[in-house]
């Protein structure tokens, strides 16, 4: 898509539009999107070969090391994901490339068209836009994510994919999906098929008694993480072990050790599946090749960049709950231990998200945290609110008025201290604020 970001784009306004066709932000069910679905002609019965992939955390890291091992192997794939950072089009990438403007603004059409007005939500009817796209265009693999929950996540209308995913439940969106961690569990293990293997990450053992009994009940072979399956690193390595023997392995491209988990989730996924060949050597190329936006994003240009203190690294980080905040901390800590540098964080936060436990990841790692609100987010956290958050946490802190303020006083922070190595910034907090970030700095 050759648009500019700061364009007017005709997808915005009936994306908009779109917003109004349903009073409620999240109404979880399935009836709406299958209707939808049924008056377009039931694309969602012509797809290429499903992975669904769902879970709280690592979901779209594990997706995009499906697609990269994937097209390593020469395949074209489809990816269906959420939420976007910058502009809409990322969530639907057809054969390799993100979907252009005209046929976006045109499949949006099509589909409040057919709709004609019926209460729906935004997410179902772009869903269904999504999979009239992916009909549309030949594939060899689409790789499906969830946008909330599983059961009756608008996604899950797919009667036999070719494998399904669990990566790590925890808790997040508790008013929609219960307040335990079983409850949430039981969604997610929603998009079990009968028959189909479904391969599962590192869980609580609340979560995995919850989706081995769904399993059972759906007769569907599970590959469970430490079971089945697992990881590691060596020497610099990685080391992938299932029930075919040892593979040593590259370190994902992507950095941290979740990101070692996460990969591993998606080669058990793809070494278990019946719908294509898998090469080792795909794997290890899918493993050095893998993007995936503000995910530990290293930042080396643009104007946030040049705001922050000399010689800083900037980093850019999605993480947005207690067990997201634990991943990131881990993986920083990795970095202190190779490369020391005083840590300072920059966080923004949606009302929804708890961040005092988010927050307690980091103490004793960070030097302090600089609280921002969400630029152009209704729902964002106040500066000030966070602050209260990160000193109920432990951590001291700072609110300021926008993430250029934030950096200016990190500069200034740092210049008192009077320590010898350049900071470490992670920004970090919100996909929200990531996409904010990805805006501002070009």
């Amino acid at each position: 898509m050759s648009t500019p970001a700061g364009s007017d784009l005709a997808s915005d306004a009936i994306l908009a539009r779109l917003t109004a066709l349903h009073p409620k932000l999240i109404d979880l069910s399935l009836g709406r999107v299958e209707a939808l679905l049924e008056k377009l002609g039931s694309p969602h019965k012509r797809l290429p070969p499903v992975i669904h992939v769902a879970g709280t955390n690592g979901k779209g890291s594990t997706c995009a090391f499906l697609r990269a091992m994937l097209e390593a192997e020469g395949k074209r794939v489809h990816v269906y994901s959420s939420p976007h950072l910058v502009r809409f089009h990322e969530r639907i990438r057809l054969g390799g490339k993100l979907i252009d403007e005209d046929e976006l603004a045109a499949l949006l059409e099509e589909c409040e068209d057919r709709n004609a007005g019926a209460p729906i939500t935004f997410f179902e009817i772009t869903t269904a836009a999504a999979m009239l796209a992916f009909t549309r265009h030949k594939a060899d693999a689409l790789i499906l994510e969830v946008g909330l929950g599983g059961r009756f996540d608008a996604t899950n209308v797919i009667a036999r994919p070719a494998a399904t995913v669990i990566t790590p439940v925890d808790l997040d969106h508790q008013s929609y999906l219960g307040s335990t961690i079983g409850e949430i569990a039981g969604e997610k293990a929603g998009i079990i098929k009968r028959g189909v293997t479904c391969i599962v990450g590192p869980q609580a053992e609340e979560a995995r008694e919850v989706i081995e009994e769904r399993a059972a009940r759906s007769e569907a072979p599970l590959a469970l993480w430490g079971q089945e399956f697992m990881a590691h690193e060596e020497h610099r390595r990685m080391v992938f072990q299932d029930e075919n023997g040892l593979m040593d392995l590259p370190l994902p491209r992507l950095p941290g050790a979740h990101q070692i988990v996460n990969a591993a989730v998606a080669i058990a996924a793809l070494r278990r599946q019946q719908a294509w060949p898998i090469s080792d050597r795909a794997i290890e190329d899918g493993l050095m090749t893998v993007e995936w936006p503000a995910r530990l994003q290293r930042l080396t240009r643009g104007p946030l960049v040049a705001a922050a203190p000399k010689g800083a690294e900037v980093w850019l980080d999605g993480a947005h709950n207690p067990h997201g905040a634990r991943a990131l901390a881990h993986a920083i800590a990795d970095l202190e231990e190779r490369t020391p540098r005083p840590l300072y964080l920059v966080c923004g936060m949606l009302q929804t998200k708890d961040a005092v436990g988010y927050f307690q990841a980091f103490r004793g790692l960070a030097r302090c945290v600089t609280t921002v609100a969400i630029p152009g987010d209704a729902l964002t956290q106040g500066a000030g609110q966070l602050y209260d958050a990160a000193v109920a946490s432990g951590l001291e802190a700072y609110p300021a008025s926008s993430l250029e303020d934030a950096l200016m006083q990190i500069e200034g922070r740092h210049a008192l201290s009077g320590a010898p190595a350049a900071p470490r910034i992670v920004i970090c907090g919100s996909l929200h604020l990531a996409g904010a970030v990805l805006r501002e700095n070009g």
